[in-house]
């Protein structure tokens, strides 16, 4: 004697919803073996129970309903194994793409990790820090940053380089805004580099630095000008605003003013 389960039973069994169960039969996809005619309730066999299941296992190999209805109406073997090969392939490219993005996401943990530790070192208040020499390749046409350019900022400066000079280029992981003249124009720092346009060296020495928020910065600025302007008697030479990434979609600033006496190479 047939056993038949109700659509709560079955949906229990293959672990799916009851709702999930309606669609199926909605679209004629796994309908149930028999339906009251005065109850319209619908129940469902073990033989149907194996069909939602299988339905399961290649939804689960990325496959949509449609392609999966069209594989349980084959009754040819040879189509079905070369469906189910195709299927393997494809299964095989998500996994790649998984293990890339799992790359990818291991990068930005480790990336993120490292923003977070240079955020812990900025203090609220003017300080005097020492800082490297630093060389750094100026935008051609980026005053201020952008969401779209500041998390592809190595792109942007790529594209700007002559073809012949890409490949003697390497960037860190460090932007900023250099002012000068009345100008400003967004940078890279180069870790490799090569002589060409738009190159410029900062000095190594003491600089004046006061971090901000991007609302705060033409006041931090103004206030970090004046406190320069009375210890030194003297405008800045230029001015550096660090980019510092606080989060996905959010940054803000470090304002450098290099102090008197730095050497001469700007």
């Amino acid at each position: 004697m047939t056993k038949f389960f109700s659509i709560g039973e079955a949906a229990k069994a293959v672990k799916m919803t009851s709702e999930t169960l309606r669609h199926y039969d909605r679209i004629g996809l796994v309908r149930p073996s028999w339906k009251s005619d005065l109850t319209n309730y619908r129940y469902y066999t073990q033989q149907d129970l194996i069909k939602l299941n299988t339905v399961h296992m290649l939804q689960v190999m990325d496959l949509s309903l449609n392609e999966i209805k069209e594989i349980l109406e084959y009754n040819n073997l040879e189509r079905i194994i070369s469906f189910l090969y195709e299927a393997d392939k494809k299964a095989d490219a998500k996994i790649a793409a998984l293990k890339k993005s799992k790359c990818q996401i291991k990068r930005a943990i480790k990336d993120y990790e490292s923003k977070l530790e240079q955020s812990k070192m900025h203090s609220e208040t003017m300080t005097i820090k020492e800082i490297p020499e630093r060389v750094i390749l100026l935008s051609n046409r980026m005053e201020d940053p952008s969401l779209e350019h500041l998390f592809n900022y190595w792109g942007h400066f790529y594209d700007e380089l002559p073809e012949a000079e890409k490949k003697e280029f390497l960037f860190e992981d460090a932007a900023g805004i250099y002012q000068s003249n009345g100008c400003k124009r967004l940078f890279a720092i180069c870790r490799e580099y090569s002589n060409t346009e738009n190159l410029k060296v900062l000095p190594s020495g003491r600089y004046l630095c006061f971090p901000c928020q991007e609302n705060e910065r033409e006041t931090a600025e103004d206030e970090l000008l004046k406190k320069y302007r009375n210890d030194y008697g003297k405008d800045p030479d230029f001015i550096i605003n660090m980019i510092i990434v606080t989060g996905i979609m959010n940054w803000s600033y470090e304002i450098q003013l290099p102090c008197p006496n730095n050497s001469e190479q700007f």
